[in-house]
């Protein structure tokens, strides 16, 4: 057992160390241990330095690269869209300057913008899900091509999408179509809108291009399953956007890694058809978009960016002059049979 006699020598042992330390700190070993701690500061200090001149030249470097790009990029898109009406489907909120920048580079290339529409919640939340397959079951009666009876609700309201942007009259080519104008209106009725600027849209689309929003803080707390959906129902979007028009693609602010790209790299299939390109957040990508969409239009499939597997900067193609030839209007049969023949 410890008795008394042991608490007082380990208190005693524990003071003459202190002691010993305040001893050694106050004498000999002061200025070592002073000169020490200032050394230590002095080099963290200039590395702190260092570190911010390093920032500071790199980040002027960067900004010196992008505006070579906007001064170069009027050479680089001109003529690559020419004649051509692109509309904008942003897949969500988007900033202005994120749609400021990429109709700034669309136009450079010769493009005209037709309109930009923004899809609501409305599109992908599961509580409207009702709502939507009601609302599909008026939209169908507009639609033609009509999907395949097993599309399902998604493909539908992308295709009613897709042919409400692009449908033209054909015997007025500059004006939309019945159908396209009563299936953008029901889209976005104001109680409950699947999308929003529907008064921005002005003429039939040629091609589309399909925006997506920056990536926010909260996106972890998405269900995986609620995360399925939106994305099943974004990928049903470019499909249709694709099928529908003469050329679509996705301008993702993303990396092909952490963004929608991602999903359409991972399947063969849409991989071979969708053409994409990432980080449209900056001006590279948002100048690649045009050369993307006049590739596509052309034939030509791609994945540009400057993560792995995808090309840098793509090939401009010579396109074909849009035909906007308005087609007769068809006459009815003419029943009355000719001369001689048989009553």
């Amino acid at each position: 057992m410890i008795d008394f006699r042991y608490h007082i020598v380990s208190l005693i042992s524990v003071f003459l160390a202190l002691a010993v330390g305040i001893a050694l700190g106050a004498g000999p070993l002061k200025e070592t241990i002073g000169d020490t701690l200032t050394g230590q500061v002095q080099a963290l200090r200039a590395e702190k330095e260092t570190l911010r001149a390093e920032a500071d030249v790199a980040n002027a470097d960067l900004q010196n690269s992008t505006t070579y790009i906007e001064a170069a990029a009027p050479q680089l898109l001109s003529g690559a869209l020419a004649e051509r009406r692109v509309a904008v489907i942003a897949l969500g909120e988007v900033t202005e300057d994120e749609v400021d920048g990429l109709e700034a580079q669309l136009t450079a290339a010769g493009a005209e913008i037709s309109g930009v529409v923004t899809l609501t919640e409305t599109w992908t939340d599961p509580g409207m899900r009702s709502f939507r397959q009601a609302l599909v079951g008026t939209l169908v009666e507009y639609l033609d091509p009509v999907p395949a009876d097993d599309a399902g609700t998604d493909a539908e309201l992308a295709t009613a999408l897709v042919q409400a942007l692009t449908g033209a009259n054909p015997q007025a080519p500059n004006e939309f179509s019945e159908p396209a104008s009563v299936i953008l209106e029901l889209l976005s009725v104001d109680e409950k809108p699947l999308l929003t600027g529907a008064d921005s849209v002005t003429a039939p689309a040629d091609a589309i291009v399909v925006l997506t929003p920056q990536g926010t803080d909260d996106e972890d707390a998405v269900d995986d399953a609620e995360a399925s959906a939106v994305a099943s129902a974004q990928l049903a979007v470019l499909t249709a956007a694709q099928d529908g028009s003469e050329g679509a693609v996705l301008a993702d602010a993303g990396t092909s890694t952490t963004s929608l790209t991602s999903l359409v790299l991972a399947d063969d299939t849409l991989a071979e058809k969708i053409t994409t390109v990432s980080g449209v957040d900056e001006v590279p990508g948002q100048v690649s978009v045009p050369l993307a969409l006049n590739a596509r239009i052309g034939g030509v499939n791609g994945h540009y960016g400057f993560a792995e597997g995808e090309t840098t900067v793509p090939t401009k193609v010579t396109l074909a002059p849009v035909d906007r030839t308005p087609v007769p209007e068809p006459q009815p049969d003419d029943l009355t049979a000719p001369d001689g023949a048989a009553g």
